[in-house]
């Protein structure tokens, strides 16, 4: 009997994991100036079959336009649906994640690396007993996050996450513009799944949009999975430095 393990639940908990927003695009001669050492972000994830949100924040010791240790610490919870044995099922999912790593900094390029705690809880309505992910797990998760300005209006950026638990992966790759000095602009590209269960999306994302203080992320576009179930997807996502 084919089951989802982890399936589109584990899609959004990978995705945050690897959150990148990005230089912001207008920084004021104060923003230069000042250092900072914490990205806060939240956000959440919504498709055709699970709605995700999630917060977090990540911390670097050197202040985030340096080199030196990071710590990022984030928290997701959700609900997603597939089908086994001819029924529906609803899960929710709560996963939190704990991820010391390296950040290296140069113009126009970043990279982070980390590796850390993970934890999962998978709850079923009505029940999965044949689910192996259901109830609580602890496993481990790493991953790296690149961004690469190889032109002064052009970007790229690759991340990537695995987890032990459900043998789950997630990745992302995509392409920016900048647009009056306000935003970057581009296709992105997804692919996430486990051992049993796969997951694309391609679509358009908006990156560092500087409103109020804030920084806004966000991205639309098309889901097709291993269980032949297509449609819309739609992300948002904000962040604040301190």
């Amino acid at each position: 009997m084919r089951r989802v393990v982890v399936g589109s639940a584990a899609f959004l908990a990978a995705a945050l994991s690897c959150l990148r927003f990005g230089p912001a695009v207008a920084e004021t001669s104060a923003d230069a100036a000042a250092v900072t050492h914490f990205l806060f972000f939240s956000g959440a994830d919504v498709w055709r079959n699970g709605a995700f949100t999630h917060g977090g924040f990540l911390w670097s010791y050197q202040g985030l336009n340096q080199d030196g240790p990071v710590l990022k610490l984030l928290l997701n919870g959700g609900l997603y649906r597939y089908r086994a044995g001819g029924n529906e099922i609803t899960g929710s999912q709560i996963m939190g994640a704990a991820l010391p790593g390296w950040r290296w900094h140069r113009p126009g390029l970043e990279v982070t690396v980390f590796a850390g705690l993970d934890v999962q809880d998978h709850r079923y309505r009505p029940d999965d007993p044949g689910n192996r992910l259901r109830g609580t797990h602890l496993g481990a998760r790493g991953g790296f996050d690149v961004w690469y300005e190889p032109l002064r209006d052009g970007m790229v950026t690759a991340s990537a996450s695995l987890s032990t638990i459900g043998k789950s992966y997630w990745t992302r790759g995509a392409a920016g513009w900048r647009f009056f000095d306000a935003l970057w602009l581009g296709p992105e590209f997804h692919a996430c799944g486990d051992d049993i269960y796969r997951q694309l999306r391609v679509g358009a994302h908006v990156t560092s949009l500087r409103l109020w203080s804030r920084e806004w992320s966000a991205g639309l576009g098309w889901v097709s999975d291993s269980d032949r179930r297509s449609g819309m997807y739609g992300r948002i996502g904000i962040l604040m430095r301190r």
